[in-house]
């Protein structure tokens, strides 16, 4: 572990490798799992607007799910997540003719409907940040469902903290990533 200003990394986002393989995933992170994604509070308020935006590019199942639960729920943590479909994919998740999950919000952003691209902690992934009052930690997440993307990551070189550097960016700003990647070089 190491601190960049009001951070403390996890040498992981350095030593591990990462690039998703949605050929052999097909996007299993917006489906598996037993919570939707986390949100923050401030995008709690993005998702309450944009959602009409976004409903054109949402399943029948994800928008029933969306109207029946709202944008954002509040878990049994009191934490705040995206909605699910039956207790199971992210109620946002799209599906292509290949069966290849993918993000309604995203692809709304990308038609140029919106300007928010998804929720930051699924632009981070497998980058987890735990917020303290004081500090945020910034973890990998290691997940089974992406050992695909652990082996494309080892046989490309690309480092996780690499893979995910516009997300950083976004979070944490263009001097963070400089200095976490002055970190990388010296390690």
């Amino acid at each position: 572990m190491f601190q960049l200003g009001k951070t403390i990394v996890s040498e992981d986002l350095i030593e591990k490798d990462f690039v998703c393989n949605l050929n052999a995933c097909k996007g299993a992170c917006c489906v598996e799992g037993e919570a939707g994604a986390p949100v923050t509070e401030e995008e709690v308020a993005i998702l309450r607007e944009v959602y009409p935006k976004v409903k054109s590019f949402l399943r029948p199942e994800g928008i029933a799910a969306i109207e029946a639960q709202g944008t954002h729920i509040v878990s049994e943590l009191d934490e705040l997540e995206t909605p699910l479909v039956d207790g199971k994919e992210c109620a946002y998740v799209t599906f292509n003719e290949r069966g290849f999950a993918s993000c309604g919000i995203e692809e709304a952003y990308n038609a140029g409907i919106i300007n928010f691209k998804k929720p930051i902690s699924c632009h981070l992934y497998p980058v987890r940040v735990q917020q303290y009052s004081e500090f945020a930690a910034v973890n990998y997440h290691k997940w089974p469902i992406c050992d695909d993307a652990c082996t494309l990551g080892k046989e490309l070189k690309v480092p996780v903290y690499k893979f995910v550097k516009e997300a950083l960016i976004r979070k944490f700003g263009e001097h963070w990533y400089a200095q976490l990647e002055k970190v990388a070089s010296e390690l």
